[in-house]
């Protein structure tokens, strides 16, 4: 053995465990950063609530204007002790999620018409164009005159509205795929159907699900809308029973219902994004 192998021999070693030091402190560091952002976000949403309380009692605030924190959590759990709470909120979440549903499956597929195709695209554009402006809870009094006050109404009005961030963002997403990408596909004897699932569907996967994030928040905000001007049940029908009759607390109650609510969408986006869209945060972060 030469002295430059030997040497190697001994330095080789070395270096790897240094990369491997390395790597389990940026691990550790990551974990810790996520620990404290963790700790963070509860902090502030608890401090958040303390505040509020102690301001409520300090400033001995009526019920009906603002109730304290402490009776709103009473009130939350006697409704949903009694039942009321998990029957609306399975309504509303059934109503939000069928037309989101409908909103996906048209929205991408019309999206990706519109990104492949240049005649469907300029067939479509205009009525895009025109529609999307227009805001959607104006359609309510005609869909109610066409439909009726059922659920039809409340579940196209939740479709409706989420399809147009849907199938903007797919379109986008179409057509901001890099060219150098579908050279190469063809370059190396791709088919064009290839060409378009393989490679455009999955560069614009992000886009698309950037969609569905927009597309779900305003579903949400437009079916509690629809059933707070026509409903019999959903958590739209709680605020303005609870409000007609002044009982603040049930306000607050169900606000902070749907507060979690929207957290839990949040976060279920965050991990369909992680696990099917991993590649692009990963770059993204870089």
């Amino acid at each position: 053995m030469s002295a430059e192998d030997a040497a190697s021999d001994e330095t080789a070693p070395a270096g790897v465990n240094r990369g491997q030091d390395v790597s389990q402190e940026g691990l550790a560091r990551a974990r810790r950063a996520m620990i404290l952002g963790r700790i963070l976000q509860v902090g502030t949403i608890v401090g958040i609530l303390l505040v509020w309380e102690g301001v409520v009692r300090f400033f001995d605030i009526q019920i009906i204007f603002l109730p304290s924190v402490s009776l709103i959590a009473e009130t939350f759990w006697d409704m949903v002790w009694d039942g009321t709470l998990p029957w609306h909120t399975v309504v509303t979440v059934r109503r939000v999620l069928i037309g989101f549903a409908s909103a996906a499956v048209l929205g991408v597929g019309v999206g990706v018409g519109m990104g492949m195709s240049r005649t469907f695209r300029n067939v479509c554009d205009p009525v895009i164009a025109a529609l999307y402006p227009l805001p959607k809870i104006t359609l309510i009094p005609l869909l109610l005159i066409w439909l009726g006050s059922g659920e039809a109404y409340k579940i196209i009005i939740a479709g409706g509205t989420a399809f147009f961030p849907i199938v903007i963002n797919t379109f986008n997403g179409i057509r901001q795929v890099d060219e150098g990408l579908i050279m190469a596909a063809r370059d190396l004897g791709a088919s064009e159907r290839q060409i378009q699932i393989d490679v455009m569907m999955h560069a614009a996967t992000p886009s698309i699900f950037a969609g569905f994030r927009l597309g779900m928040g305003v579903a949400i905000i437009l079916t509690v809308a629809s059933e707070m001007i026509a409903g019999q049940e959903g958590l739209g029908r709680i605020l303005v029973e609870s409000g007609a009759i002044l009982e603040t607390e049930k306000v607050f109650a169900t606000l902070f219902l749907m507060a979690i609510l929207g957290i839990v969408v949040t976060k279920a986006q965050d991990w369909v994004d992680v696990h099917f869209a991993s590649w692009a945060f990963e770059a993204r972060d870089r």
